[in-house]
């Protein structure tokens, strides 16, 4: 009850659940909702205007526009939460293995961490791309291995802090080993501050793959990429600006959505924000 209140005490995060959830409703059933194919062509309707047939108009190719940002959510979400999953994965590993221990693997991880940060993260991921070669599956993989860093000294300071209370002391003189401590007291305690960086990196993680994939790196043609669409879209702005405003919107209204539901989820879960 008390949580269902705090939600409605919160109107923007309820308008971005709301567009959340469209996004994911969107993708979940494109195949039905969609009025043609998203690789379908029709030569006969080149850089037509929204009309009945086609409501958002076509491409240079003759593809409907709608039917592909349609498909095109699909991308984006697979891929931004690949690139979360895995960015979670690395970086509270490495956080809770760096605060645990301390001392020389301590210095050692964030020798490395402070390496990454400090890269540009487009250009790192850029390169990971070319070597993987171009792909949807190899821009989740690179945006996760540029931006883990963020977790792994967040959850370091967690951990740092919650490893020395009584209740971690008393577990170990009742001989209860790392690992143990890990799954029982470390991550119970890590979860909340999990979901809100989780939450958080979401919307940056599909920023960066739109980014890739306006640079060409993403999924390839047929495939129905926001970015790539926002690409191809920028020569005909003047005469068919249809073919890009659309992608535009649709980037923007999913990571509005994020945004919206992340800093919701925030308020919701981090005890020095209640209202």
């Amino acid at each position: 009850m008390n949580t269902g209140k705090k939600i409605l005490k919160r109107p923007l995060f309820i308008t971005g659940f709301i567009l959340l959830a469209a996004v994911v409703i969107i993708a979940v059933f494109a195949p039905w909702i969609a009025p043609h194919a998203y690789d379908a062509q029709n030569l006969s309707m080149i850089r037509v205007g929204p009309c009945d047939e086609y409501p958002l108009g076509t491409d240079q190719f003759g593809r409907c526009i709608l039917s592909r940002i349609i498909f095109g959510s699909r991308i984006a979400l697979k891929v931004g939460l690949l690139a979360v999953v895995i960015e979670t994965l690395i970086g509270v590993s490495l956080g809770i293995i760096s605060g645990l221990y301390g001392g020389k693997i301590d210095k050692l991880i964030m020798f490395v961490t402070d390496i990454v940060w400090s890269i540009p993260p487009i250009v790192f991921a850029m390169a990971i791309v070319m070597v993987l070669s171009p792909s949807a599956e190899a821009v989740g993989f690179a945006v996760a291995v540029v931006t883990w860093a963020q977790f792994t000294k967040i959850v370091r300071a967690k951990v740092q802090t919650i490893k020395g209370l009584s209740y971690i002391e008393a577990a170990k003189l009742y001989g209860e080993n790392d690992f143990q401590i890990i799954i029982r007291y470390l991550l119970p305690n890590l979860l909340s501050t999990i979901i809100i960086l989780a939450s958080l990196a979401l919307p940056s993680a599909i920023l960066s793959t739109t980014s890739m994939g306006f640079l060409g790196l993403g999924a390839q043609e047929p495939l129905a990429d926001w970015g790539m669409m926002l690409s191809n879209g920028i020569q005909f702005l003047r005469n068919a600006p249809w073919i890009c405003i659309w992608p535009g919107l649709a980037i923007v209204w999913t990571v509005l959505g994020f945004n919206l539901t992340a800093e919701g989820a925030k308020e919701l879960l981090d005890p020095r924000l209640k209202v």
